[in-house]
């Protein structure tokens, strides 16, 4: 069979990889976009980010209407319908993922539906249900991303151990759930099913959930997480499982040198992430992986082998979705002759708990470990008016501010939307934006944004909604 000749191949068509191929066509370039899913999107789409972040709205709505008691307004109990949650769930997913397509036919790029297989560095085998054919390219973009870790002590093969795709399929609410990891994955899927009804009881081996966020930020999700969850247990690992009749038998070293064990209907796992690298054909390629088994690459997203670029997940470092998109651009723009690079590029954080925390730029915990000079400003929400309005005073916005310059280095949030609102730090930490600047741009009134303008006024002593002393004080 003749090979397919094309200028770049793609592999993958989750968040990096469509992206790359939509901007590459855009430049005018012949694409093909390899992905071995019948649905576009990846990951993030399909069993991450988008029906997480469905799940974690449709059951916020049942806490909201158990606290409109204290505003004289109540609700029945409950009436939870699974199937036609799941329903509504993947009816946005199609939605979503139709609309790839669309974009994907005007911008002419040909989408092959298949598994890529690198038999050289510039062929690609993919083998489709129609059969085989290979792809001659001039460059590759890598963007297979990564799944679930799953420990070999842990995986007994018994659908009851769930690793988070098969916790947003949602085929039951347990009534017992254990969860292992408290990382973001672990404690947004835990608001879900503790809503739902589920018992649920998160264990981590650090001292800490959400390691990587500031304890003062991570501080009212614990609180909340203490009281929907059955129990949050810090310093305790799992030491295995076992299947017992339609139960699960987990063995815990509690951190005091004590061994439980107890019975769960449900565990999650929910401890990191790994590259899908296996059976790709790297090893027919001069692409290198690091010690972790991720692609390395520069910070032009370049591989070790000259025709081919990785992106995404599979690059490693954090495993986010828009941080794929971004290295989609520097990947094509450098391809194309451009000059770019992934160079003090702000990359958000959003954790979609309740509250939700959302962080950029330098962190307080980071300016520490690091040693640099930083001054940290906080507005608390017990003091704005909008979060009063639907009682989640729970929140924190703070800068972390270079004393010097004034530039505003870090910013973080904790509270209702702090998703929504980060946006505004990127921006800010991108822009060189000093702490006078934000003070200076009038925010509107009442809204959660305020807090920003407010954090920065208390650098200078004068906010309005809160008392500081002056600094010359």
């Amino acid at each position: 069979m003749e090979p397919i000749k094309t200028e770049i191949v793609v592999v993958g068509a989750g968040p990096g990889g469509y992206a790359a191929a939509f901007y590459a066509a855009d430049k005018r370039k012949k694409v093909i976009l390899v992905e071995q899913e019948k649905r576009l999107g990846g990951v993030c789409l399909n069993r991450g980010c988008i029906p997480s972040k469905a799940l974690l709205h449709a059951t916020r709505m049942i806490e909201e209407a158990k606290e409109s008691v204290n505003r004289g307004i109540t609700f029945g109990p409950p009436q939870i319908n699974l199937e036609k949650l799941r329903e509504w769930k993947e009816s946005i997913l199609q939605k979503l993922a139709g609309g790839i397509n669309q974009l994907a036919q005007k911008r002419g790029v040909q989408i092959l539906h298949g598994r890529g297989h690198f038999e050289d560095s510039q062929t690609l085998r993919v083998e489709t249900q129609e059969g085989q054919l290979f792809i001659k390219y001039d460059h590759a973009i890598v963007a297979v991303g990564s799944k679930s870790a799953m420990p070999k002590a842990f995986d007994l093969g018994n659908p009851r151990i769930m690793t988070s795709r098969e916790a947003l399929e949602l085929e039951e609410i347990p009534q017992e759930l254990l969860i292992v990891g408290g990382g973001y994955i672990g404690m947004e899927l835990g608001t879900v099913y503790a809503a739902l009804g589920s018992k649920v009881v998160v264990v981590e081996a650090l001292d800490s959930i959400l390691t990587g966020a500031d304890p003062d930020l991570v501080r009212p999700v614990v609180n909340y997480a203490r009281k929907a969850f059955k129990e949050v247990r810090l310093k305790t690992k799992v030491l295995k499982m076992a299947t017992s009749g339609k139960q699960i038998k987990v063995t815990f070293d509690d951190g005091q040198g004590e061994v439980k064990e107890e019975l769960f209907d449900r565990v999650l796992v929910s401890v990191g992430r790994v590259p899908n690298c296996a059976d790709l054909g790297l090893a027919n390629t001069k692409v290198e992986l690091d010690e972790k088994g991720f692609i390395r690459t520069n910070e032009k997203q370049q591989t070790s082998d000259p025709h081919i670029y990785a992106i995404g997940d599979v690059a490693g470092g954090v495993l986010l979705a828009h941080k794929a998109t971004k290295e989609a651009r520097i990947a094509v723009e450098v391809l194309t002759g451009e000059e770019s690079a992934f160079d003090q590029i702000v990359i958000p954080a959003v954790v979609f708990t309740d509250p939700e925390v959302a962080w950029c730029g330098l962190t307080e915990a980071e300016a520490k470990a690091k040693n640099i000079s930083v001054e940290v400003v906080k507005f608390p929400w017990a003091a704005s008016g909008r979060a009063l309005t639907f009682d989640r005073t729970d929140g924190l916005t703070k800068l972390i501010i270079e004393p010097e310059s004034e530039r505003i280095l870090g910013v973080g949030i904790v509270g209702h939307g702090a998703g929504e609102l980060i946006g505004e730090g990127v921006v800010a930490v991108e822009m060189g934006a000093t702490a006078r600047d934000l003070a200076e741009s009038v925010h509107p009134h009442p809204t959660l944004s305020e807090t920003l303008m407010e954090a920065a006024e208390v650098f200078y002593g004068h906010a309005t909604h809160t008392f500081v002393r002056k600094k010359s004080e």
